[in-house]
């Protein structure tokens, strides 16, 4: 999982295929506005995967989310240890 600060996105690539955490900075805050995982990936883990690296890095940054994105906040509610991340 990489970290496309110049696209704001959250990347990670499996069989040649590429799921993408799109995000906004807002001062000490990421929104996280929306996740794409391709069919060809799809049922792997793989956007949980990424949620989970996205996260991590939110978190060694120091900012805080905003999970517009409806899997993101899918993944926050199933993953209770990530609330404290929330704005």
């Amino acid at each position: 999982m990489r970290d496309n600060r110049s696209e704001q996105e959250f990347v990670l690539e499996v069989s040649g295929h590429r799921a993408v955490a799109a995000y906004q900075l807002e001062g000490e805050r990421i929104v996280f506005t929306h996740t794409v995982v391709p069919p060809e990936i799809e049922g792997r883990g793989v956007g949980s995967r990424l949620i989970r690296g996205a996260l991590d890095a939110a978190s060694d940054r120091g900012l805080k989310v905003v999970p517009q994105c409806p899997f993101v906040r899918a993944y926050i509610d199933k993953h209770p240890e990530t609330r404290d991340l929330l704005a």
